[in-house]
């Protein structure tokens, strides 16, 4: 399997872990994750509500070489108030909007070497000190999949290298 230019190859191709320290209490973060508004300026927008069941789109840019089209149908699994988020993200464009969770997406995507996203997102606060310490698990790629493991591999280099910061820089302003 060869790499993808400035993104090294994952530890576990499966899935994408990462923690980050945020000088900001838990509620404050919690917020950030949560509130429609703020997730449009750090993650992408959608009418996101916290409720388990509640389903949403998200628009992004489509990026081709992975199979991504750009729009990620959103549901939220389940939740803590101020200490997990757990949403699934199906790729709209390639998949049923809000399909079954099986993970395999259509027989024409199957047909096409797959690539369809059908991924688990949890973020995990943990108070530490006076901030919070920010788990973010993004699970569900299929290590078989050529577009899956490219997709991996960018992704694991967005979330820390843009969205995680994004976050940050979002939270220092409020």
């Amino acid at each position: 399997m060869s790499g993808t230019p400035g993104f090294p190859e994952p530890a576990d191709p499966t899935e994408i872990r990462l923690d980050t320290f945020l000088p900001h209490p838990p509620r404050k973060v919690w917020r950030a994750l949560t509130d429609p508004a703020l997730r449009a300026r750090w993650l992408m927008p959608g009418d996101f509500r916290l409720e388990v069941g509640h389903r949403t789109t998200m628009r992004a840019l489509p990026r081709p070489g992975t199979g991504f089209s750009g729009t990620v149908a959103e549901e939220v699994l389940a939740y803590e108030p101020e200490r997990m988020l757990r949403v699934r993200w199906a790729d709209a464009g390639t998949a049923p909007a809000h399909g079954t969770g099986t993970g395999t997406g259509t027989d024409a995507d199957a047909d096409a070497g797959g690539g369809a996203a059908d991924w688990t997102i949890t973020w995990t606060l943990e108070p530490e000190g006076r901030g919070t310490r920010l788990f973010l698990v993004h699970a569900g790629f299929d290590p078989d999949d050529p577009l899956q493991r490219r997709a991996h591999r960018i992704m694991g280099g967005g979330w820390s290298s843009q969205v995680l910061p994004a976050l940050a820089e979002l939270l220092r302003e409020r």
